[in-house]
């Protein structure tokens, strides 16, 4: 919200729209990409919460709506975050627990990448090229009617002219955001630190773009407010995952359902193994939390099963990420969709369908990893 006080979204946006009015569609897979990669490789969905703010003028502004915004960032992080090429949060943690290589198993990872994440470009794609034809198609088009007013610019309108101190607030922006990268990947930076360079960065490019200190102030304020619900439903979800560890039934309920998992037959175990972790991340919705509790029950299961410990792996990462953005548990994903104004329950008809298809996909990889025997 300081950011957006001091012009400088505005002018990009601007800019960025000016640049691919003539094709606008390739912004979505350009973006789904990188943000796929990056989720891959270092396997933090919560920057979801950075990017919806981020790209949603953007779509607004050309043409689109909220729910392409929010399915920008919610499913290309789901896709590369569920098959972890080189996660450290899913992969590398369930493959130690699991007593594997870690990292091992590339080539199949990286097929799954692939598929995952062109299904989810194909998809967005497809709903946004229907929004932007016919707007009232939108699951949200009455709640956007304020957003686009803000964001959607005439054809003919002059071009945003910033000023010397929007120019480097800018640069000042995006040498932030350098060391935002730079702290994830080198120095094991997490909500806590990204939370803090946030704050510094509102001030000090507040500042740099001249706006007073209690104009910062009223921008943090309104910031809040517009979190405040997606807060509140971090703590609530939270409150789930207490009240199962501290009730000491979690290692039951896990131990019930990789009991249930051995009732398959040989071939679909690893599918079994796929929807008990689907089902458990309803209640633990942390990809880290939970590898420390299914994978030590579930990697002497696969054992037992005639099932490769890293087929167990696979099927814990991809039924840990579908349900992240399923479940209301899942604190960061009710946060973006508040940050977006969008719904639970909209996001859910918009989403379901891909589940369906992420499912399918899944099932596959899962078969022919048993059947192969890979790990």
């Amino acid at each position: 919200m300081v950011l957006r006080k001091t012009g400088i979204i505005e002018w990009g946006v601007d800019a960025l729209t000016r640049r691919f009015s003539s094709k606008s569609m390739a912004v979505i897979p350009v973006l789904m990409v990188v943000f796929a990669v990056i989720c891959s490789l270092i396997g933090t969905q919560e920057l979801s919460l950075v990017y919806v703010p981020v790209i949603l003028p953007l779509m607004i502004a050309l043409g689109f709506d909220s729910v392409t915004a929010v399915g920008i960032a919610l499913i290309a992080t789901t896709s590369g975050f569920m098959t972890g090429v080189l996660n450290p949060i899913n992969t590398g943690l369930g493959q130690k627990l699991a007593e594997i290589p870690v990292y091992s198993g590339l080539g199949l990872r990286a097929a799954a990448f692939f598929i995952m994440v062109t299904a989810g470009i194909l998809y967005v794609s497809r709903y946004a090229m229907r929004v932007r034809q016919n707007p009232e198609l939108s699951l949200v088009y009455n709640e956007d009617k304020e957003k686009r007013s803000r964001y959607k610019k005439a054809e003919n309108a002059p071009a945003y002219l910033a000023t010397k101190r929007q120019v480097t607030a800018a640069v000042a922006t995006a040498l932030f955001f350098a060391i935002l990268i730079y702290g994830v990947l080198g120095q094991g930076w997490f909500m806590l630190e990204m939370s803090g360079l946030f704050i510094l960065m509102g001030i000090v490019v507040g500042l740099i773009a001249g706006l007073k200190t209690s104009e910062i102030c009223e921008g943090f304020n309104e910031g809040f407010r517009d979190v405040l619900v997606g807060a509140v439903i971090v703590g609530i979800a939270r409150a789930v995952a207490v009240v199962m560890e501290d009730g000491q039934i979690m290692d039951t309920i896990v131990y019930g359902l990789g009991i249930l998992v051995g009732n398959f037959p040989p071939v679909f175990s690893a599918v079994g193994m796929f929807f008990v972790q689907l089902l458990f991340n309803f209640v633990v919705p942390s990809g880290s939390g939970q590898a420390l509790v299914t994978m030590p029950i579930m990697a002497p299961l696969a054992d037992i099963l005639n099932m490769t410990r890293q087929t167990a792996v696979l099927a814990f990462q991809l039924g840990d990420g579908l349900g992240n953005i399923l479940f209301p548990t899942s604190g960061y994903f009710m946060a973006a969709l508040a940050l977006a104004g969008v719904s639970w329950g909209k996001w859910v008809k918009f989403y379901f369908p891909l589940f369906g298809i992420w499912v399918a996909i899944s099932i596959g990889l899962l078969v022919f990893a048993q059947l192969t025997g890979w790990s």
